[in-house]
């Protein structure tokens, strides 16, 4: 694959073309927003340079991978003769069922499509479209070019040669793909992203605890311990007698807090009020941009540091 064109510049999509800039490919952008095109450009501009500070751009300066974008005036000309496109259309299922059906007939016969949707089954948006075979999901969790993890979830018709050439592709970019054997709501992050949430907003309304507390059980805790390695792996490492161990003792804990779990609650109005004034109260909206900013400068950070160590304990 040479030649990738990126349908949708939001911000999913302006990330995007930054992690395939890098790796070396050439990349056409297109939105039917212009503004949005403009938005994306100045985004990669400013992020790869940040990243180059950190010496997180790979050797390269910010300049080669600015040269490697180029823009396209209509979804034809950009994807006419990609050999991948990534689509980061909204995440509103007319939306995307209506770009499909626009935008297959463009494509080469030999490319393929990678969604970037955060839920919606590939099917319900790709059965009616030419080489649906050729259409899977290829999600990554938000922002791309600092989070590696990618989820690829086929279609029940895609060709698991297609689900094979997304996994090489995404490596060669030096994310990390993980692989869903079917379809499934939400698919594998936003499924256990879901349930912890869950559980923090009936917490929180139960009067149990604040946002606050929440947070800091997370980042001071549980965030300590995922950060490098898994939940299964943790558990495996808190026994002396490994994962077989840990579930002998503390299962019947567990299945006893899974039984208080098993009413799901919708998330009210009045709660999420309330979550989003403490939320206001930490960070005010006229410096939320800020923050990101700033979480964004910490996840590089992290980033960098996880790598050192990892190889210095590999």
């Amino acid at each position: 694959m040479k030649k990738i064109a990126l349908v949708g510049c939001g911000l999913v999509g302006g990330s995007w073309s930054l992690v395939f800039a890098r790796a070396g490919f050439s990349v056409t952008l297109y939105d039917p927003s212009p503004a949005s095109i403009d938005i994306a450009l100045q985004f990669v501009k400013k992020s790869s340079a940040a990243l180059a500070e950190m010496d997180l751009l790979r050797g390269q300066k910010p300049e080669d991978i600015a040269a490697r974008l180029k823009t396209a005036g209509s979804l034809e000309e950009a994807v006419h003769d990609a050999d991948y496109v990534q689509e980061s259309s909204p995440e509103r299922l007319p939306i995307k069922q209506a770009l499909y059906k626009e935008m297959a007939p463009l494509i080469k016969p030999d490319a393929m499509i990678g969604s970037s949707t955060s839920g919606l089954p590939p099917s319900s948006f790709t059965e009616d479209v030419p080489n649906r075979e050729r259409c899977m999901v290829v999600h990554p969790l938000n922002p791309p070019h600092l989070i590696p993890l990618v989820e690829l979830v086929p279609a029940p018709w895609t060709l698991p040669s297609i689900v094979d050439t997304a996994e090489a592709l995404m490596r060669q970019l030096g994310q990390v793909p993980i692989r869903l054997n079917r379809e499934v709501t939400g698919f594998i992050v936003n499924r256990l992203q879901g349930a912890i949430l869950n559980e923090a907003f009936r917490l929180v309304e139960d009067g149990v605890c604040s946002a606050a507390d929440i947070d800091a059980a997370m980042t001071e805790g549980l965030g300590l311990r995922w950060f490098f390695i898994g939940p299964f792996e943790n558990i495996d490492l808190n026994a002396q007698g490994g994962l077989a161990d840990y579930c002998a003792k503390l299962a019947p804990m567990n299945y006893a807090i899974a039984k208080e779990q098993v009413d799901p609650r919708k998330w009210t109005d009045v709660l999420l009020a309330d979550v989003h004034d403490q939320m206001r109260q930490r960070t005010p909206m006229e410096q939320l941009d800020k923050r990101k900013a700033w979480r964004d400068r910490c996840l590089a950070l992290f980033i960098r540091m996880k790598s050192n160590i990892l190889k210095e304990n590999s």
